[in-house]
C-alpha cells in the first residue's frame, strides 16, 4: 500500500515537473530558441496568408472599442511578436481604409510558467516602437500582458476573446500518457513512437492527444466571443500510419544518441527508460473530425504546410550533411533541452547534443517537416447544433 502511494505521488511530480519545464530554452545565447527558431519563423511565415484572411474576415464585424488577441504558446525571441503585430496591423489599417476608427487593444502573451518572459518583456520597448514606426504615432493603445499557464486549463474569462493565435504548440500534450507514467506499458529505449512500437503505446499516444485538444477546443469556445477567429498551428501527419518517418526519425536518433550514452555507463538505463516525450503527430484528417465533433467553430480554411529537411538553414537549401547536422542538432536542442536536463541532468547535454550531431551526420536519411494550419470562426450559440 506504501509502495502504491509512493507510486502514485512520483506521477503526480512527474506530471507537474513536465508541465513546468514544456519551454523552450530561454535567453539569447548559441543555444537558445531565440537563436534556433528558423523552422517555426518559416512556418509562420507561411501561415500569413490564411492569417491574414481571417483578420479581415473579422473586421467586417463589429469590433468593440478594445480588441483582445491572446498568442498561445508564445515562447520568446523573435517569434513572440510575429503573429500578434500582423494582426494589429491588418485590423488597424483596414479600418482606416473603411473609414472607422480603429481600435485599441489588448495582448495577451501565454505560455507556461517556465517561459523565459523576462527577456519577452524586455523587448516589449522595441515592439513598441516598431509598431507606431509601421502605423504612425496615432496607432494604440496596446496593452501587452503574460498569462503564464497551460492552455489545456482555462486562462481567460468567457467570451473575453476576439482573436486567438498558436502557432507549432498544440503538439505538445498536456503530459505524458497515463499509461506509460503508470508502467502499464513501457517503451524501453526509446522515448516517443517509432516503427517498433506496440499497438497500445500508439493508442495511448493518440487518446492522449485526442483528450487535450479536445479539451482546447472546449476551453477556447468559452473564451472566444461568437464571430471570433482562431487561427494555430501544429506539427502533423500526411499519412495515417501513426509512425512515418516524417514524424518519428528525429526521435530516434536522439533515442539512439542516449542509448549510446547509456551503453558507456553515462545514463542509467533505466534513467532513459523512464523518459518518454510529451508530444504527438496526429493525422491531419483527425484533427479535422475531432474540430467538427465539438462543434463549437466552422473551419474557413486548412492548409498542410511543408517544410524541406535543411528548414534550419538562412534560406540556403542542399548544405552539406556535416552543416545541416549542426543546425539541426542546435534547433532540437533549443526546443528539448529544458526536459531533458531536468530528467537526466545538466551536464549530459553537450555530450548528448554532440552524439546526436554525429549520429544525424552519419545518417542518409532526409525528411520534411510538416505541420497543419487551421483557420476557425466561432460559431453563435444558436448555429452550434444545427
Amino acid at each position: 500500500m506504501k509502495e502504491e502511494k509512493e507510486e502514485i505521488k512520483e506521477s503526480m511530480v512527474m506530471v507537474g515537473v513536465q508541465q513546468h519545464v514544456i519551454c523552450m530554452k530561454g535567453g539569447v545565447g548559441e543555444e537558445s530558441y531565440a537563436l534556433n527558431s528558423k523552422s517555426q519563423t518559416a512556418l509562420l511565415s507561411k501561415s500569413m496568408t490564411l492569417l491574414e484572411q481571417a483578420v479581415l474576415d473579422l473586421c467586417c464585424t463589429t469590433l468593440p472599442e478594445s480588441v483582445a488577441i491572446a498568442d498561445l504558446g508564445c515562447s520568446s525571441g523573435p517569434n513572440t511578436f510575429f503573429a500578434v503585430s500582423k494582426i494589429m496591423t491588418i485590423i488597424y489599417k483596414r479600418c482606416r481604409q473603411l473609414g472607422r476608427s480603429p481600435p485599441g487593444f489588448w495582448v495577451f502573451l501565454n505560455d507556461l510558467p517556465g517561459n523565459d518572459f523576462n527577456s519577452v518583456f524586455k523587448s516589449l520597448p522595441a515592439f513598441h516602437e516598431k509598431m507606431r514606426e509601421e502605423n504612425g504615432e496615432e496607432f494604440g493603445p496596446c496593452y501587452v500582458s503574460a498569462v503564464p499557464g497551460s492552455f489545456y486549463h482555462k486562462l481567460f474569462p468567457s467570451s473575453r476573446l476576439q482573436f486567438v493565435h498558436s502557432s507549432c504548440s498544440l503538439h505538445w500534450l498536456s503530459q505524458v500518457p497515463p499509461e506509460l507514467i503508470d508502467k502499464k506499458i513501457t517503451n524501453k529505449g526509446k522515448i516517443y513512437l517509432s516503427k517498433t512500437s506496440s499497438q497500445a503505446l500508439i493508442n495511448a499516444y493518440a487518446s492522449q492527444f485526442q483528450r487535450d485538444f479536445s479539451l482546447f477546443l472546449k476551453l477556447r469556445a468559452e473564451e472566444i466571443v461568437p464571430g471570433g477567429r482562431m487561427v494555430f498551428s501544429l506539427k502533423a501527419r500526411r499519412i495515417a500510419d501513426p509512425v512515418p518517418d516524417e514524424s518519428c526519425l528525429l526521435w530516434d536518433l536522439l533515442a539512439q544518441a542516449l542509448q549510446e550514452l547509456v551503453s558507456e555507463g553515462v545514463i542509467a538505463e533505466e534513467k532513459l527508460d523512464s523518459y518518454n516525450a510529451p508530444y504527438y503527430e496526429a493525422y491531419t484528417e483527425d484533427i479535422r473530425r475531432e474540430i467538427e465533433k465539438e462543434r463549437s467553430f466552422s473551419m474557413d480554411g486548412v492548409e498542410i504546410m511543408v517544410l524541406p529537411w535543411d528548414s534550419t538553414s538562412d534560406g540556403v537549401i542542399n548544405y552539406d550533411r556535416t552543416t545541416t547536422a549542426h543546425k539541426l542538432s542546435k534547433s532540437i536542442r533549443a526546443v528539448q533541452e529544458p526536459m531533458l536536463a531536468t530528467h537526466f541532468g545538466p551536464d549530459i547535454m553537450d555530450p548528448l547534443f554532440q552524439r546526436f550531431m554525429q549520429i544525424i551526420a552519419a545518417d542518409s536519411r532526409e525528411v520534411e517537416h510538416v505541420a497543419l494550419l487551421v483557420s476557425l470562426t466561432r460559431k453563435a450559440e444558436d448555429d452550434i447544433y444545427k
